[in-house]
């Protein structure tokens, strides 16, 4: 976020600080879905049951080194674009984030069918992947690879940054980030690691069929599988 310069007050510093951590506590409430951001103040928050997906680069130093501007560039944007829509098609998505060549969205999923619904934005994320290499290739470019990793859980959500000043921004914690971060950090890491890593309680709470994709990892203590997106996957064999 871009920001201006501002003469820092100790005294004005104290004063947020205080109130923030004087804050009534009962100004943070529990939510079985994810409330709107507009919602938040500087003195509330939300404890709200959501699903988290984590899509990150594998080897992007490599990368770097194989490749200069504006190949990188080019390689980063095309990557991080058509994720970025790919999760936005999802009807459950509702907050975005770009991290480096991480991306990740929280989703609203109070149902199991929206469990599932992020299951297949999983699969299209990886299904995109190889739409991907096969572009690159054509560019004599490196292929990418990506760990993906989704869960379902409780997240602290609350608006942080420096009130009054116009620099905030919705920020997720808690063991939910956490755990995704894991698994996606997992995915496709070692010979014996699938691109899609998810939690146990993800996994329960899949539909039959989905859960048949998947299989056990006893070292990551999770389950993972490799999937595509069927009408993706077609168009890809279809170039030959």
């Amino acid at each position: 976020m871009e920001s201006n310069y501002s003469n820092y007050s100790l005294s004005d510093s104290i004063e947020r600080i205080d109130d923030i951590l004087d804050g009534d506590d009962e100004s943070y409430e529990e939510k079985d879905s994810v409330p709107s951001r507009e919602t938040l103040t500087f003195n509330n928050g939300f404890y709200v049951y959501c699903s988290a997906l984590f899509v990150d680069m594998r080897g992007s130093k490599k990368l770097s080194e194989k490749h200069k501007n504006p190949t990188l560039a080019k390689i980063y944007r095309s990557y991080i674009s058509e994720l970025v829509a790919i999760l936005r098609s999802d009807v459950n998505i509702k907050e975005i984030s770009i991290e480096g060549d991480c991306v990740w969205g929280i989703f609203n999923t109070p149902k199991k069918a929206d469990i599932d619904r992020v299951f297949s934005t999983a699969a299209r994320a990886s299904s995109l992947v190889d739409i991907l290499n096969y572009k690159y290739a054509k560019k004599k470019i490196s292929e990418i690879s990506v760990g993906i990793g989704i869960t379902y859980g409780r997240a602290l959500m609350i608006k942080a940054g420096y009130k009054s000043s116009g620099v905030n921004e919705v920020t997720w914690m808690g063991t939910l980030v956490a755990e995704a971060v894991k698994l996606c950090s997992n995915g496709n890491r070692d010979y014996y690691d699938k691109e899609l890593m998810v939690s146990s309680v993800f996994y329960s709470n899949l539909n039959e069929e989905n859960q048949k994709l998947l299989a056990y990892n006893q070292i990551r203590e999770c389950y993972h599988g490799w999937i595509v997106n069927i009408e993706m996957d077609k168009w890809l064999k279809e170039q030959g």
